[in-house]
């Protein structure tokens, strides 16, 4: 086979798949025209969301031996699930909006947008990983990198397409738009999937060569090695969403109320950077674990530098300050993605290629547990602590948002100690 099939094969195939089903992050900017036009609660419609990102993770844990037999079947699979589920949120937004206030238009969201588009969510996740290690064996980090910055950086190339459709389709016909990105992204879906080949010269391993499966894979290795992982994947997850959830609100606080879409674009692009940097560096780095332990450290310096100068509190008109949480924002951003993206090389570094989908799948259940945790814990913090107060004629919560910091911070610390007691190198392990 030619070189260059590795694009065609693993590269495109993947940035398709990852392109689309990144685009769930784009929820929060429909999420309030939703409620409005089937009259409900912004607060019921966010559940979708969570439900989505939930659904995930599960479905990446239990289909993972799906995706590991045959990613033409998975691959398939996500695209249908997908587009199924997007279509039929636009189905149930249209209905609601008929009968506003009907519980079953609510339900059939949760159901289509969370339940349905979920399963396509985490088999679209896993679909292309393993295929584009196989191909860029030398520079996994790389290429992995990629494709998980694809899903990362989708919200910023979906964001305007859709407010454009939502300006340009008239008042009430939000469905409109679901129903006409169902067709695109399954037509981008399908083509992934074709595309979508691992190399000739990989074969699988046989049952005999793999053991007892994926569970005997992982118990190779002390059980605290794979624990270790699975909780420094849940608690960075956690940490980033926690943040990133209050991110509009914090940067409202520092009065950068008109230019928060800019800073938003911004963090995402950091996030799509960490990513892809994040990584590639690991590639270069013998033990890949060193990238978390860098993560966590920046992000524990960073969280600390704000939360001992109240930086949210007190940074309003305050140029230094505004960097510094302009900085925290951004590093957080970077890590949570730079999380992602080398949890797949980690898991194949310690445990080898015969089981990844399926192990990476279970891991991946962190990110569902993680999904219902991070914004709950957040806006528990901020509606418990602090009191509202206006910035510009705009109600924000300064101290409530700081005191996040306090929670995160310690949980970064944990993550860092797991990192380097839990997490053992290769050689450690071998002894």
């Amino acid at each position: 086979m030619k070189s260059e099939n590795k694009w065609i094969r693993a590269a495109v195939p993947a940035l398709l798949l990852h392109c689309s089903i990144g685009t769930v992050y784009c929820w929060s900017i429909f999420s309030q025209d939703i409620a409005d036009y089937i009259g409900f609660p912004k607060g019921a419609t966010e559940w979708a969301f969570s439900f989505a990102i939930f659904f995930l993770g599960m479905s990446a844990a239990f289909l993972g031996n799906v995706v590991e037999k045959d990613i033409h079947k998975s691959s398939l699979i996500a695209a249908i699930c997908f587009a199924c589920g997007m279509a039929g949120t636009g189905f149930f937004i249209y209905y609601g909006g008929k009968n506003q206030g009907n519980i079953l238009a609510l339900i059939g969201i949760y159901v289509c947008y969370g339940f349905i588009m979920g399963i396509g969510l985490g088999t679209g996740y896993l679909s292309p990983v393993k295929t584009l290690m196989l191909w860029f064996e030398d520079r996994k980090g790389l290429a992995t990198g990629l494709a998980v910055a694809g899903f990362g950086a989708a919200k910023a190339i979906a964001s305007p397409i859709m407010q454009a459709m939502l300006d340009n389709l008239g008042e009430g016909s939000i469905y409109k738009m679901f129903l006409i990105l169902a067709v695109v992204y399954f037509i981008m879906m399908f083509a992934g999937h074709l595309l979508l080949k691992k190399p000739s010269s990989w074969h699988e391993p046989q049952k005999a060569e793999k053991g007892q499966g994926m569970m005997a894979v992982i118990k190779s290795r002390p059980i605290t090695n794979y624990i270790g992982i699975w909780l420094m994947f849940y608690i960075n997850i956690t940490c980033g969403l926690a943040l990133i959830s209050q991110e509009k609100m914090i940067v409202k606080c520092i009065g950068l109320a008109g230019v928060v879409g800019i800073i938003s674009t911004v963090s995402a692009v950091f996030n799509a950077g960490g990513r892809l940097g994040f990584s590639a560096w690991a590639d270069t780095m013998k033990d890949r674990n060193t990238i978390y332990k860098l993560i966590f450290v920046l992000s524990i310096v960073f969280t600390g530098i704000v939360m001992i100068t109240g930086g949210i509190k007190n940074g309003e008109g305050n140029t230094l300050l505004i960097i510094l949480v302009l900085g925290l924002i951004f590093v957080v951003n970077a890590g949570y993605g730079g999380g992602f993206s080398n949890v797949p090389t980690l898991l194949s570094d310690h445990y080898g290629m015969g089981n990844i989908s399926a192990i990476h799948g279970l891991t991946l259940s962190a990110w569902a547990i993680a999904g219902l945790t991070g914004n709950q814990l957040a806006n528990w913090i901020v509606e418990t602590t602090g009191e509202p107060t206006e910035i510009h004629g705009i109600s924000v919560n300064p101290t409530g948002y700081q005191n996040v910091l306090y929670v995160t911070i310690v949980l970064y610390i944990v993550a860092l100690l797991i990192s380097l007691f839990l997490v053992r190198p290769m050689k450690e392990q071998k002894k």
